[in-house]
C-alpha cells in the first residue's frame, strides 16, 4: 500500500515538475531576449515600413471578416475540398506576400534568419523547445476541459483524418499539416504579422496579438487556448532564435506528433 501511495504521488508530481521545467525555460529565454542590450546582427532589416503595415491590417481584417462568416453558418465536418482549398488559399498567400517583400527589396533569406543558423541546429532547437512547450499547451487544454466540463471534441483535420479510411487520403493530410501549414502558417504569423506587430506595438503586445490571431483563424474554440499558448511559444522561439526554421521545425513536429498518436491509437493513449 505504501509503495502504491509512493507511485501515485510521484504520478501527480512528473507532470507538475514537467511544467514547472516548461515554465521556467520560456520565461529565461524571454529575459534573454529582454537582457539584449544590442540588438541581434540583422535585426533593423526585419523593421517593416508602413506598407508591410498596411498590408498586415488589411489580412488582420480579411481573417477577422472570415472568422465572424464561420461563426453565421453550421459547419459540421471538414470535407477532403475544403482541405484543399484552404491549402491552395495559405500558398496562394505565402507567395503573394513573398512576391510583395521581393518587390519591396527586402532579403527574405537574412530576414527571415534562414541563413543564421544550420538546418541541424535549427532541428535540433526546435525540438528542445517544443518538449518544453508541450507541458503548457496541455495544461492549457486541461484547463479548459474543466471550465467547460466536458471532453473537447476535436478540431475538423482531427476528425477527417479520423474518418478516412484510404491511404491516400491521410497521406495528403500528414503532406498539408508537417509540410504546407508549418511553412505557410509560420511565415505568415511568426514572419510578417508578427515583424509588423513588434515593429508598431513591441514585443510584448506583438506577441500577445500574433498569438490571439493565431488561435482564433483555426476557428475551433474548444482549442483556443491550447494554440494560444503554442503560439506564443512559437513567436517566443522565433524571436529568441531570430530563425524562423526554429518555428517551423516546432510547428511541424506538433502536428506530426499530434497525427502519429491518432495513427496508432491502440499503442498512444489519445
Amino acid at each position: 500500500m505504501a509503495f502504491e501511495g509512493f507511485f501515485s504521488a510521484l504520478a501527480a508530481l512528473i507532470p507538475a515538475l514537467f511544467l514547472a521545467a516548461g515554465v521556467y525555460i520560456y520565461v529565461a529565454l524571454v529575459r534573454q531576449i529582454n537582457a539584449r542590450l544590442v540588438e541581434p546582427e540583422g535585426i533593423l532589416e526585419r523593421r517593416f515600413g508602413w506598407p508591410e503595415a498596411v498590408l498586415a491590417g488589411f489580412f488582420i481584417l480579411l481573417l477577422l471578416y472570415g472568422l465572424a462568416a464561420s461563426t453565421s453558418r453550421d459547419v459540421t465536418r471538414v470535407q477532403p475540398h475544403d482541405l484543399l482549398n484552404s491549402t491552395a488559399l495559405s500558398l496562394g498567400l505565402l507567395v503573394f506576400i513573398a512576391s510583395f517583400l521581393h518587390l519591396r527589396r527586402f532579403d527574405l533569406n537574412s530576414l527571415s534568419g534562414f541563413s543564421k543558423i544550420g538546418f541541424g541546429r535549427a532541428v535540433t532547437t526546435g525540438t528542445i523547445l517544443l518538449v518544453a512547450a508541450y507541458p503548457l499547451v496541455v495544461f492549457a487544454e486541461v484547463v479548459t476541459q474543466r471550465l467547460l466540463h466536458r471532453t473537447l471534441e476535436k478540431q475538423g483535420i482531427i476528425e477527417l483524418f479520423n474518418a478516412s479510411g484510404a491511404l491516400s487520403q491521410r497521406i495528403l493530410i500528414i503532406l498539408i499539416a508537417v509540410v504546407v501549414a508549418p511553412l505557410a502558417e509560420e511565415f505568415f504569423f511568426r514572419f510578417f504579422l508578427y515583424g509588423v506587430l513588434r515593429q508598431y506595438f513591441g514585443r510584448g503586445m506583438g506577441v500577445v496579438t500574433n498569438a490571439i490571431l493565431f488561435a482564433a483563424v483555426h476557428a475551433h474554440l474548444p482549442s483556443f487556448a491550447a494554440l494560444f499558448v503554442l503560439g506564443i511559444c512559437f513567436t517566443i522561439a522565433y524571436e529568441w532564435s531570430g530563425s524562423l526554421l526554429v518555428s517551423m521545425t516546432m510547428h511541424a513536429l506538433f502536428n506530426g506528433l499530434a497525427l502519429t498518436a491518432l495513427a496508432f491509437p491502440e499503442v498512444i493513449p489519445q
